[in-house]
């Protein structure tokens, strides 16, 4: 059974363990208010799915988050601070990239702008950030294209690179906007790889998603939205036909299967299999 919004009791607010933290949150623009009455809190080490069809809030949420649009009542902080106040932390990955197509700019000085809110635009690169740049496009399976111009690109090349990005700023809260939007299976399998990675590192991830059963039913929290919250809590009671059926108009049908990956220690780094150290988390390949 799904856990509605409007039933919710509201734990108080804990701002310094959450990376995020809602209060009655109403989120939109041009003075319209889109979604009303959020509340959430979001912690290191979790990941947190919103779904939804387009036009429902997601994104509305997202740019909120980032402090690209103001709330429009409520309470929202951002480790403890006010939207847009934590750049050093925060890494964002929109929808829409334009950079590609207005500068002669290459893969790798896309993915090294992930490393400008650590130490500034104009300051030089250093041997360690070329080393976290690298790590970051090998990660994405990419490094081959280093110096290839975005416009030559395919555009779920264009995804790796910005998913490489978002890699490359070590943040400690991913926010991300229909993340595997362009990718090939290669892709959303090394994807699910790196953000298992980043969870067990103890950043949390925060993503909009159409993709109920690859992303959204592996993280630890789903939010469903219709310019209102339908409903929010862990996936298997939220990821319900009725639920689903009031987000979407339509009834999605098939048993939802939820794995988990671990968190490994051991000396081989393969994802999926149990160790006697690791801890589990709910985000699987």
């Amino acid at each position: 059974m799904s856990s509605q919004q409007e039933n919710i009791t509201v734990p108080p607010v804990s701002s310094d363990s959450a990376c995020i933290t809602a209060r009655n949150l109403n989120v939109g623009y041009a003075k319209e208010v889109v979604v009303a009455n959020i509340n959430f809190e979001l912690v290191p080490g979790e990941a947190f799915a919103l779904i939804g069809t387009n036009g429902s809030g997601k994104s509305t949420l997202l740019k909120t988050i980032v402090g690209l649009l103001p709330p429009m009542g409520g309470h929202l902080s951002i480790f403890g601070a006010p939207p847009g106040n934590n750049h050093r932390r925060v890494a964002y990955l929109g929808q829409f990239h334009h950079s590609g197509f207005v500068l002669p700019i290459r893969a790798v000085d896309v993915v090294r702008m992930g490393r400008f809110p650590s130490h500034g635009l104009w300051q030089r690169m250093t041997r360690e950030d070329d080393e976290i740049v690298h790590n970051a496009m090998h990660t994405m399976g990419i490094e081959e294209l280093a110096d290839t111009p975005l416009i030559s690109m395919s555009g779920g090349q264009l995804q790796r690179t910005y998913l490489a990005q978002v890699l490359a700023h070590q943040a400690d809260l991913l926010v991300m906007d229909e993340p595997t939007s362009g990718l090939d299976a290669g892709g959303r399998e090394l994807y699910l790889h790196a953000i298992n990675d980043e969870l067990c590192r103890g950043a949390s991830v925060l993503m909009a998603t159409h993709d109920i059963q690859e992303e959204a039913a592996l993280c630890h929290q789903v939010m469903l939205l219709a310019r209102k919250v339908v409903a929010i809590g862990a996936p298997a009671d939220v990821i319900t036909p009725e639920a689903l059926l009031e987000t979407f108009g339509i009834i999605i049908s098939g048993e939802q299967k939820l794995h988990a990956l671990e968190c490994k220690h051991g000396h081989d780094g393969h994802l999926g299999h149990k160790h006697e150290n690791s801890r589990a988390i709910k985000f699987k390949q």
